[in-house]
């Protein structure tokens, strides 16, 4: 008994740290993006190259942070996908000639600035950062 309740304390603590994981993160976008939010299959069609235009019809720009911690979770949380896998289906992308690899920024203040001044950017940032001159996505 003692085991099981070990098991799913475990089992609690890991869904807490996950939840906290993602609680961390928004996505952010240009403030002339037409929506509020967006579906995780957008988001993930987005980053994954797979589509080139919002819900709206609006051409979009991802716009990563440099890999480290969030940009991993974003990839885990986000993608579902590791970085290995990630960029391997860029590079197809990019070497099938069908589009370039999205630009990397760092720190989320470069990724927010990018964001407010380019329409149709969409990226990701902790959310403790700063980030009034942008609009924050609901992720559905």
């Amino acid at each position: 008994m003692k085991r099981i309740m070990l098991t799913v304390l475990a089992i609690l603590l890991w869904m807490g740290s996950a939840y906290k994981a993602e609680a961390q993160l928004i996505v952010i976008a240009n403030p002339n993006v037409r929506t509020n939010e967006i579906s995780r299959n957008d988001l993930r069609d987005i980053f994954t190259g797979t589509v080139t235009t919002l819900p709206d019809g609006n051409q979009v720009i991802p716009v990563l942070l440099k890999p480290g911690t969030e940009y991993e979770e974003f990839l885990q949380i986000f993608i579902g996908k590791s970085d290995t896998e990630y960029r391997a289906g860029w590079r197809a992308l990019v070497f099938a000639g069908k589009t370039s690899m999205p630009l990397r920024l760092e720190p989320d203040n470069a990724v927010v600035d990018f964001v407010a001044h380019h329409n149709g950017a969409i990226g990701y940032i902790n959310e403790t950062s700063p980030h009034q001159s942008v609009k924050v996505l609901v992720v559905k």
